[in-house]
């Protein structure tokens, strides 16, 4: 499998809030937090989908290929806008990405990435996009993916549920950071009345994917025909940001206007999820204290069934 990620990347180390007025993590003098981070980020897709993979004979201290099955050719490519990056703090090995610079207003960055990917069209089976704070850690990520456009078709796209970690174990040790929208945020880009639920069963355990009333999740993974697809409606590179804001547009509302994006369920949340670096959502839950006690609520009644 041939993978190309495009990662938008802004630091300033002088500014007091980021260019499109809120602040997300990418400002001030403190930028260790966001080096580990974007480190992390495009370390994690060369470390689970490229090839050096081994696993280390003891009897004969040889190392043999490791997941062949999974492994694939893996090109990352960072885009930035001017000076404000953290790039030659990185100290990654040449080879690990490349630099796009661009003079392009920073809170558009995402839809660099785009023009980005449309340019490599046919060259790969997988176009990835990716906030530079996230992080992969399911090494068969795109073995769910194609299994469940193989059951649904490429007109459907499966996101990853974000989430962040607690290191100190406290109330909340795992948060999955991207709940529910109110209906009428969505509603301008997409009809989740439309094939609402999908349910799988694999390994023995059922799975419910429903429509997502909140598609974020910072990033994107398309196949070919699915980027192929995307690219070639009227809405590309139109830098539209009214979803929300532009951070939020140039990771969503592409793919919510042009496939019926979908979730799993808080139930199976884990089946498909990225990490978010950093514990900012839920150091703001921990001073709300709103935890709720768990749900025993079921799918909505109309599903649609997908096969082992």
């Amino acid at each position: 499998m041939r993978i190309l990620a495009a990662i938008p990347h802004y630091y300033s180390t002088a500014g007091r809030s980021s260019p499109d007025g809120r602040n997300h993590g990418s400002v001030g003098p403190h930028s260790g937090a966001r080096v580990a981070a974007l480190s992390a980020c495009i370390a994690s897709l060369h470390q689970l989908y490229g090839p050096a993979q081994y696993v280390i004979d003891q009897a004969t201290r040889v190392a043999l290929p490791a997941n062949t099955r999974t492994v694939g050719q893996v090109d990352v490519i960072v885009c930035t806008s001017g000076e404000n990056h953290l790039l030659e703090r990185l100290g990654m090995p040449a080879g690990s990405y490349q630099h796009r610079a661009s003079g392009c207003s920073p809170p558009l960055l995402g839809f660099e990435c785009h023009a980005v990917l449309r340019e490599h069209l046919g060259d790969y089976d997988y176009y990835a996009y990716l906030e530079d704070d996230l992080i992969s850690r399911d090494p068969w990520l795109f073995v769910k993916l194609v299994w469940f456009a193989a059951q649904l078709g490429n007109e459907v796209l499966l996101q990853p549920n974000r989430y962040e970690v607690s290191p100190q174990l406290g109330l909340v040790h795992k948060a999955y950071i991207d709940g529910d929208l109110h209906a009428d945020v969505t509603a301008p880009f997409q009809d989740v009345s439309a094939m609402p639920v999908a349910i799988g069963n694999l390994l023995g355990t059922s799975v419910t994917f429903n429509r997502a009333k909140n598609p974020h999740a910072g990033c994107f993974f398309l196949n070919a025909t699915q980027m192929q697809t995307w690219s070639a409606r009227d809405h590309f590179l139109d830098r539209d940001t009214s979803f929300i804001g532009p951070l939020e547009s140039a990771a969503t509302q592409g793919i919510m206007r042009t496939f019926r994006v979908y979730k799993t369920a808080p139930e199976s949340a884990g089946f498909l999820e990225i990490e978010h670096a950093g514990t900012s959502f839920l150091d703001n839950l921990r001073r709300r204290g709103d935890v709720a006690r768990s749900s025993n609520a079921g799918p909505p009644d109309q599903s649609s069934r997908v096969s082992r």
